[in-house]
């Protein structure tokens, strides 16, 4: 096995599912708030909301087709480049995927039409239900992906077939309703509905910070900010749940991100900071926070949280368990309808543990020929290196509770202060725009990084997972991927710059008897900060 190839196979789907992931989150999150703002304007009949909608809608749609081009080439990929994973669990992986295309992209991408094309040609109700069942069809196509994820990382509802050499599904309800596929949706989702809400607080700032569209300015941080500020509380709360589901599907992820070497006596403490270091096994000027960690991991006060050590010992065990199951399942496929049954029983015995003989792979091509210190290596294997995954969740957390605090400062400028911005606060929101993107993409890496060995946890490991390629095709098809995205972020963000500069393709009349007493509200307050006084 060619090991070369195993990580340029996950360069390639590293690199191309981060990128198109630059454009999902905020898919997910403009085409709820557009569908807010348009609801907004049938109710009230104000065409500065209709305004809001077609300019935010606008950059929506540049985001959705570029996010589209990139991510149609990752699905071919499982094909291409992880045939073997195909094979293997295709049987479950498939169906989500299939649903995705089904119930999700066909509905997005047919609605999304009528949304740009229907303004004079629909009633405000019709394209109002538009707009919603383009953000029903972003946020579908998530779901469906996020399920399918959800059981590589948590593979539940399925079993594997000795005759076919496969897994198979059993309950397909249990795939769709995995405690982690659906903790992961609603916390990937709501990550998303905060960087939209970021990108549109960021936009509004610039405008507001050049004196341009004001009203339009002032209304869309409104919306964004109390739609952000819930979304964020969301993100802690199910990145909370996602810690707990962790403590019993994924232990040594978990304890690789809290650097926990040996098992920690309840309660747990949290490491804020410090420097692992994966020889010696210690982490090295640890700050701890005490209780922290076993109130997030086991929500209680008396339950430890096995350490790396520990875990490490339990996997060999696993290994050597799943020789046994490996060795039936030889017997299985060779005597077929003949096969004692003492051996079909020894093979159901250790079946769960088949996965872990399978890391011996990477050493020996017969599991049952590898030596002890194989077995004790393959064992270690089954620890992610520690230092990245403990820095990325860090970043991760610190920026997910800056925009909390940046969220709840301007919700409490919107409603309680007229919608007055000090620029001070409009630069830093401007300069926060990346904040999001680069928290889901720590969130994105500490979740697959820190499956590793695994394609599918504790079922097939990654070596095991690729196609039989070349280096020099790996390399060509990476390269002409990134020259390919380059040319598309060129493209999406050359668009997007125009389409803010440019501002709203439409201009209406915002001088409605609201927006007088709103500005008589102002100038009797006598605000010596320019962004505060009403626009002329």
């Amino acid at each position: 096995m060619d090991f070369g190839i195993v990580e340029l196979s996950r360069l390639q789907f590293a690199l191309t599912a981060m990128y198109h992931f630059l454009f999902v989150p905020l898919t997910l999150g403009l085409s709820i708030l557009v569908a807010i703002m348009e609801t907004v304007y049938v109710m009230t009949n104000r065409p500065i909301w209709r305004q809001m909608t077609k300019f935010w809608g606008m950059l929506f749609g540049i985001n959705f087709a570029i996010g589209v081009a990139t991510g149609i080439t990752m699905e071919f990929q499982f094909g291409m480049n992880w045939s073997y994973y195909s094979h293997y669990v295709g049987d479950i992986f498939g169906a989500p995927l299939a649903l995705e295309g089904l119930m999700a992209f066909f509905l997005e991408a047919t609605f999304v039409g009528l949304f740009f094309f229907g303004w004079d040609k629909l009633s405000k109700r019709a394209h109002l239900v538009v707009a919603w069942l383009v953000a029903l069809g972003s946020n579908f196509s998530a779901l469906w992906i996020l399920i399918a994820n959800g059981w590589m990382q948590h593979p539940v509802g399925a079993e594997f077939n000795p005759m076919t050499m496969r897994m198979e599904m059993t309950d397909f309800f249990a795939v769709m309703f995995n405690e982690v596929a659906q903790a992961k949706f609603v916390h990937t989702v709501s990550a998303g509905y905060v960087t939209a809400a970021v990108f549109v607080i960021s936009v509004s700032a610039w405008f507001l910070l050049r004196g341009r569209h004001t009203e339009l300015a002032r209304r869309s941080i409104t919306v964004a900010a109390a739609f952000g500020l819930a979304s964020a509380f969301s993100v802690v709360l199910l990145g909370d749940e996602s810690g707990y589901n962790a403590t019993h599907s994924q232990k040594m992820k978990l304890a690789a991100i809290e650097g926990i070497w040996h098992t920690e006596q309840a309660p747990a403490a949290f490491t804020a900071f410090g420097l692992p270091d994966q020889d010696a096994r210690e982490t090295h000027y640890a700050v701890h926070i005490p209780y922290v960690m076993g109130l997030i991991g086991t929500r209680s006060l008396t339950t430890e949280i096995p350490g790396i050590d520990d875990l490490i010992a339990e996997s060999e065990n696993r290994i050597r368990s799943g020789i046994i199951a490996y060795d039936a399942l030889m017997t299985v496929r060779s005597e077929r309808e003949n096969t004692p049954p003492d051996v079909t029983a020894t093979f159901e015995q250790h079946s769960d543990d088949l996965g872990y003989a399978f890391l011996l792979k990477k050493y020996v091509d017969d599991p049952r020929t590898a030596s002890e210190a194989q077995i004790v290596q393959a064992a270690n294997d089954t620890l992610p290196h520690v230092w990245p995954l403990f820095w990325a969740f860090r970043v991760m957390a610190a920026i997910g509770f800056l925009l909390i605090a940046t969220m709840g400062y301007m919700f409490y400028r919107s409603s309680f202060k007229g919608m007055t911005y000090p620029r001070p606060m409009l630069r830093l929101a401007l300069w926060m725009l990346p904040a999001p993107w680069i928290a889901a993409e720590m969130g994105w890496f500490v979740a697959e990084f820190g499956r590793q060995p695994w394609t599918v946890d504790g079922v097939l490991p990654t070596a095991m997972s690729v196609s039989a390629l070349s280096a020099t095709e790996l390399l060509i098809t990476i390269a002409g991927f990134v020259l390919f995205y380059t040319v598309l972020f060129i493209i999406e963000m050359g668009l997007m710059l125009k389409y803010i500069r440019k501002g709203p393709v439409e201009d209406v009349d915002v001088t409605d008897a609201w927006v007088a007493r709103h500005n008589s509200r102002l100038s009797g307050r006598h605000e010596a900060d320019p962004i505060a006084a009403p626009a002329e």
